[in-house]
């Protein structure tokens, strides 16, 4: 398998590798920003300033932004000045409701100084204004998906020609977007020879990450979510050869049951992964909700009530969380974990009556005195939102990123940063 978005110009080789070609001993073989030497340099980084946003165009959640924060703050302490890029949200053509503007106004806050909004991300203006900077400036790009190059980049190499103009430097800190082989991501680095590492984000997600491929703690133990099972396939493959327990929720579970047999009314259910789902489930490590929360609709205000496992779903009636006689079975277990990695809602979090199950493992694993680590997206967000984000080892910022990186041990946006001589 290839991640999406693999591009020509940086093939990417996707078989498992030793995982110590990647690490050692926690650290990776690659650059990172503290191998460098930055005083008078222009340092371009790609961050991952993919925020929510607000109804009114503002920015709804600034996580992202303050994750990349201590490699910015390295950079300007360092001599260097800095040229930012990200891309936001899946613009069709040059949209201004898509501007990263609000997000040079939010920097500019954090960091108690001007950040300079570019007009573009390319071009001769665009180049004037990354020339001019002096050190402990900040300049942030416009928006790279304005462009289709950058996630197209064999249809147009000038692209990224252009972007590699900027700097002296690169360094990648956004982790979230290493799985795609993308301008900005990957093939960037191959004009920066000894010059491209990663910042201080990148480098802390892959050592943990790591931890859970090379040797983790044990007894370790893996709970995933998330409503379709064929984008987390290879990940279940490879966890069940190194976990002691895998714990399964989410509208993936659907698939499962009904493989085996199980009613599931009008569940989601991928019927083409049936077999597929047959044979995971006979795993001994493979944990299934004790019951689950059915609904009649995906609405706060809908008929909602428990069923057990065996009981399965009537018709007209669907799956919508796991129940409390789950959180209550499998929370012990976990608290006992001497490593425990989360991805994915194990319910319909975006419908508070719906995210119980998911606020109840979450709680539970903040009692547990082992590494607890989280893959990205929805898990993370609903700990977030319950204020738990400091109870836990390690957040990360990529959902697909992590899981990616767990299936193969390394990404195209890794692999393409200078190696340590």
């Amino acid at each position: 398998r290839h991640p999406a978005g693999a591009s020509p110009l940086l093939p990417a080789r996707f078989v498992r590798l030793p995982v110590h070609l990647f690490s050692r001993k926690t650290q990776m073989n690659k650059l990172t920003l503290k191998d460098l030497s930055l005083t008078g340099k222009r340092v371009l980084m790609r961050v991952d300033f993919n925020v929510p946003q607000s109804k009114d165009g503002g920015i709804a959640d600034d996580s992202r932004i303050r994750a990349a924060l201590p490699s910015i703050q390295y950079v300007l302490e360092h001599g260097a000045s800095l040229i930012l890029m990200s891309h936001l949200g899946r613009p069709k053509g040059k949209d201004p409701s898509l501007s990263l503007a609000p997000c040079a106004k939010r920097l500019s806050e954090l960091l108690h100084k001007p950040v300079a909004m570019a007009p573009d991300c390319i071009g001769p203006q665009v180049e004037a204004l990354a020339q001019k900077l002096e050190p402990g400036q900040v300049l942030l790009l416009e928006n790279l998906r304005f462009h289709p190059a950058e996630e197209e980049p064999e249809k147009d190499p000038s692209f990224v020609k252009s972007l590699a103009r900027l700097g002296d430097i690169y360094i990648n800190d956004a982790f979230g977007t290493a799985h795609r082989a993308h301008a900005s991501t990957a093939v960037i680095a191959s004009y920066f020879p000894g010059r491209s590492a990663a910042g201080l984000l990148m480098e802390k997600e892959i050592v943990q990450l790591s931890h859970l491929i090379a040797a983790p703690k044990r007894p370790f133990y893996a709970v995933i979510g998330g409503a379709k099972i064929s984008t987390k396939l290879g990940v279940i493959e490879q966890l069940l050869t190194r976990v002691d327990a895998l714990f399964l929720g989410g509208g993936m579970v659907y698939t499962l049951l009904k493989a085996q047999g199980i009613p599931i009314g009008d569940s989601i259910c991928e019927d083409s992964q049936l077999e597929v789902a047959k044979k995971i489930g006979q795993s001994p490590k493979i944990h299934l909700p004790k019951d689950l929360v059915i609904a009649d609709a995906v609405r706060s205000d809908a008929h909602a009530r428990t069923v057990g496992l065996r009981e399965g779903i009537p018709a007209g009636w669907q799956g919508v969380d796991i129940g409390l006689q789950t959180v209550s079975a499998w929370a012990p277990q976990l608290i006992k974990g001497a490593t425990v990695f989360w991805n994915g809602p194990l319910g319909v979090t975006e419908v508070p009556p719906f995210a119980k199950g998911t606020q109840g493992i979450a709680e539970a694993l903040t009692s547990c005195k082992g590494t607890t680590i989280v893959g990205g997206g929805d898990s993370v967000a609903a700990i977030e939102q319950m204020g738990l984000g400091n109870r836990f080892t390690h957040l990360s910022t990529g959902g697909g990123a992590a899981l990616e990186f767990l299936e193969f041990g390394h990404l195209p946006g890794i692999d393409a940063l200078s190696d340590v001589l």
